[in-house]
């Protein structure tokens, strides 16, 4: 078993920093190792590889992690998210990805005022705005039309925080032009975000792409994770 621990620890960091490197040549941004489905021991590797957030898709199993974890690393939710499922995505986020409806925003509102009353997280909830190119509802995301009024919503609660966009291109698009309309997204609601605001964009296979259009993060899972585990 040990010898198995340390070729993954090995595996882990050379997929890392080819990542890195491509980042870096591409034209430098953050990156957030996607995690899912992997178990919560590759995810303490990474953390000991300089990696201070990862994403997640699920909420169980991102909840899971995050209870052992223990905060180190963060845990960023990337998944869509039931309305239901708020409260708790409230209490373990570090941050939410892919808030879409202005019905999400007051979930998520809620469920982090109860976090914060509880003791459950000590901050405002940092969230993005998901943007879709195609509106295909089983996505995710919000229309182009769609993004100041949740810009203005977000801004306007009280335990929430806006940082910027994310968005995924749909199958088959073009992605550099998709990319390029979520990059005027944020600079559309650039006035209403705390800090630098963040745009999530790019994957394995695009990420280059993603940077060249002003990503200032990139989502990489297979690429230093791997396939998913055979279950």
């Amino acid at each position: 078993m040990e010898q198995q621990a340390t070729q993954r620890a090995q595996e882990l960091a050379e997929n890392l920093r080819a990542v890195r490197q491509r980042i870096a040549v591409a034209g430098g941004a953050d990156l957030l190792p996607v995690t899912k489905f992997h178990p919560v021991e590759d995810v303490s590797l990474l953390a000991t590889m300089g990696v201070g957030a990862v994403g997640e898709n699920r909420e169980q199993e991102a909840r899971d992690k995050a209870a052992e974890l223990n905060g180190r690393p963060e845990i960023h939710m990337i998944g869509q998210i039931q309305t239901k499922k708020a409260n708790s995505v409230a209490r373990w986020a570090a941050a939410v990805h892919t808030v879409d409806s202005l019905k999400l925003v007051n979930a998520l509102e809620r469920g982090a005022a109860l976090a914060l009353e509880r003791g459950d997280r000590e901050g405002s909830l940092p969230v993005l705005l998901q943007f879709s190119a195609d509106g295909d509802p089983a996505r995710g995301g919000a229309v182009e039309g769609d993004i100041d009024a949740l810009a203005d919503a977000v801004s306007a609660a009280n335990y929430l925080e806006l940082r910027g966009i994310m968005t995924v291109p749909p199958l088959n698009a073009e992605a550099g032009a998709v990319f390029a309309r979520g990059r005027a997204l944020v600079e559309r609601i650039a006035d209403r975000v705390i800090g630098a605001p963040v745009y999530s964009a790019g994957m394995s296979h695009d990420l280059e792409t993603a940077i060249a259009e002003g990503s200032t993060l990139v989502r990489v899972g297979t690429d230093i994770t791997g396939p998913r585990p055979v279950i």
